[in-house]
């Protein structure tokens, strides 16, 4: 999906360009699990090695009551339902685990020091899993990390939890998002409220028109928005931009990168050559008028390879061929 982002509308309009390129934040659709997938019910290993592929999983839970949509379960328990998913992830991580662990603990026996390091880690995996807890809730070094995402683990990707609720609950949530509200705070897992129902009538109608049609419901802006929103915070993501006359764009990166990393998004020859950044912060690239009359106002600002990327950024990178 494209981000949605009122700051490239506004650049364009201070800059125009021909062509505008917004970020992107990709969501899969996986449908198909019921109670039994990790052993192989419904879609089973098709649904969890599909699972496996992304960065992050957003629960999408029923939250409205509607007599003409029928429940799998027969009831409407937001919360049950992602201790379904989480279940069959657990049990799917737990197999792999113990599978995995018992030829590593040969080699942990003949003195191998990795063997012995995987083995620590998986065990932080273990104890959580046979206690009903999800991987993500392990305590993992910076050292650790990269091992530990090698691990693969299902119940490790951060979770947003996405409460499809009725129209009017749209802008306060209601009773079942205030439960799936509690068990995401109580996990530091994300989570936002929207309508399916309205996104729906939103995606048919122009920008003039939508706004006026939100205003109608208490709404600022689309679920979409901060639904894609939360998914750039829940993976640690910003945006920076460059501008000229051919071509807007958006281009996303991890918070915190430098500049030279940053660079190396648009080519990788940028990040070997870079020589400097230079950079205009968002508010007084809009503020001022653009590029030109930002530098007259001294705000371009000349940054080398130690400097760390703002979100919304205006950039130029000079680098050497």
């Amino acid at each position: 999906m494209d981000q949605p982002e009122d700051r490239h509308k506004r650049h364009d309009k201070i800059a125009p360009s021909k062509e505008v390129i917004t970020a992107r934040l990709t969501f899969v659709d996986i449908a198909g699990l019921v109670k039994g997938a990790s052993q192989g019910e419904g879609l089973g290993n098709q649904f969890l090695a599909n699972i496996r592929e992304v960065d992050a999983i957003a629960y999408v839970l029923r939250c409205f009551e509607d007599d003409d949509v029928t429940h799998v379960e027969g009831r409407i328990d937001p919360t049950s339902d992602a201790d379904v998913v989480e279940t069959e992830l657990m049990l799917s991580d737990l197999e792999s685990l113990e599978r995995r662990i018992a030829p590593l603990e040969k080699k942990a026996k003949s003195g191998e020091k990795e063997a012995k390091a995987q083995i620590a880690l998986m065990e932080k995996a273990l104890v959580l899993l046979r206690d009903g807890k999800p991987a993500r809730l392990a305590d993992i070094s910076d050292d650790e990390k990269q091992e530990w995402k090698n691990l693969q683990l299902l119940t490790s990707k951060p979770v947003l939890y996405v409460c499809n609720v009725e129209e009017d609950a749209a802008a306060t949530g209601n009773s079942y998002s205030e439960k799936v509200a509690e068990r995401a705070k109580a996990e530091g897992a994300a989570f936002v409220v929207i309508s399916a129902k309205i996104e729906a009538e939103v995606a048919q109608l122009d920008d003039e028109e939508s706004a006026e049609y939100l205003d109608t419901l208490g709404l600022e802006e689309p679920g979409l928005n901060r639904l894609i929103q939360a998914g750039y915070n829940l993976l640690g993501l910003c945006t920076y931009f460059t501008a000229g006359p051919k071509e807007a764009r958006a281009w996303t990166i991890r918070t915190g990168t430098r500049a030279p990393q940053a660079a190396a998004v648009i080519h990788t020859d940028f990040e070997k050559g870079f020589i400097r950044a230079e950079t205009i912060g968002y508010d007084d690239y809009v503020s001022l008028g653009g590029e030109t009359q930002a530098r007259e106002a001294g705000k371009m600002r000349l940054e080398g390879k130690e400097y760390i990327v703002q979100d919304g950024d205006v950039l130029h990178f000079r680098f050497a061929n």
